[in-house]
């Protein structure tokens, strides 16, 4: 064969080689579903960055929503990955095999926010349903006002739960008020209505800082009744690079991010946004467990 013909030949597979590695080791998609409060105070792009340097192939699409809609949204094959927060939710998608393999991997906890006056007593409370029943009977005397998720996210599971052991349905009284929203959204009504909430302390202190709620202020917090439980699962129906990829930022997460949850907003804050569960895993899952049955 003719020299120049194998020379231009080598070129080509050279070329092909070239493109079919380029092709390889091009960017991964991996959508991931996750409640609200992760992505809205920062620690998801934070850990998704970390997680890049080591993988810097793979671009990370956080999809914030209510974890409701989360699971829904994996149920439909639409995400690869699930980070959630509300048990009695994910144990019936898990029932469902919609998602697999959960982990515990963070945890801090709700508190209750309204207006700094007060009206409610709720400082007075000495536990959550107790603080609840006193918003409901302001709420009877035309005193105060709840605004509510409404979106059956992890947060809005809890405040409803509070609501049932409290024995009260406020459903429909016309001081309550159900935003549809986020967490972000939510209190942004309570802080323009005078309105009491339910929020996760992350959130809240990052808003709180930011300046957007200067009208709110925490009136109940601490407890285990308002501990706040984050798992992250995988959704069998994702295969590929993108399952891989998903299983080793699930990995990451339990892993190797714990110390990076730790000390996470503590310079701006002056506490952690979330606290790591690597040190109190079986307490999680046992608090979990109640949960997921309540």
């Amino acid at each position: 064969m003719n020299a120049k013909i194998i020379a231009a030949i080598a070129i080509v597979l050279v070329f092909v080689v070239a493109s079919l590695l380029m092709l390889e080791s091009g960017p991964v998609r991996v959508r991931i579903t996750t409640t609200t409060s992760l992505y809205a105070t920062g620690l998801l792009d934070y850990l998704g960055d970390q997680f890049k340097k080591d993988h810097p192939n793979v671009e990370l699409d956080f999809i914030a929503v209510g974890s409701g809609e989360a699971l829904r949204r994996a149920k439909q094959g639409d995400a690869c990955m699930v980070l959630v927060h509300a048990p009695s939710l994910e144990k019936r998608y898990m029932e469902e095999g919609a998602i697999t393999e959960g982990h515990i991997f963070a945890y801090n906890y709700f508190i209750i926010a309204g207006p700094p006056l007060d009206p409610a007593k709720v400082k007075e409370a000495k536990s959550p349903v107790d603080a609840f029943k006193r918003i409901y009977e302001a709420g009877e005397r035309g005193e105060a006002s709840f605004a509510s998720r409404g979106d059956n996210s992890g947060t809005h599971v809890r405040e409803l739960s509070v609501w049932r052991t409290a024995r009260l349905d406020p459903k429909g009284r016309p001081w309550y008020m159900e935003t549809g929203s986020g967490m972000g959204a939510t209190l942004l009504v309570a802080n323009e209505k005078g309105a009491y909430v339910l929020s996760d302390i992350g959130t809240f202190l990052k808003y709180s800082k930011d300046g957007k709620v200067p009208d709110l202020a925490i009136l109940f917090e601490g407890g285990d009744d308002l501990l706040n439980i984050y798992s992250v699962y995988l959704v069998p129906s994702c295969t590929g690079k993108e399952a891989s990829y998903a299983k080793a930022f699930a990995d990451f997460v339990v892993g190797g991010a714990q110390d990076m949850i730790a000390h996470y907003g503590v310079s701006e804050y002056g506490q952690p946004l979330f606290y790591p569960a690597r040190d109190k895993l079986n307490w999680l899952r046992e608090r979990w467990q109640a949960l997921a049955g309540g």
